[in-house]
């Protein structure tokens, strides 16, 4: 895929099985089934990568200003 889904056209930055069966509908011109599109991406190697909880020490300013100074220039 390559791109972040906001660069798709989605309101956040979650790659949901939903958003990326839709994505291969719109690329490839086919159609998956949700369980479809599991079975691909782990026959492929992916994963779910799902925190069980938010950090304690997650500091929301930091991160704020991480990702307005230093994202730009990562991606």
């Amino acid at each position: 895929m390559g791109k972040c889904p906001l660069a798709h056209g989605w309101a956040d930055q979650a790659w949901t099985l939903v958003r990326i069966k839709t994505l291969i509908g719109r690329r490839f011109h086919r159609s998956y089934t949700i369980q479809g599109v599991a079975a691909l991406l782990k026959r492929h190697g992916w994963t779910c990568r799902l925190p069980a909880r938010r950090a304690l020490e997650r500091d929301e300013t930091a991160v704020a200003g991480w990702v307005k100074e230093t994202w730009p220039h990562v991606e």
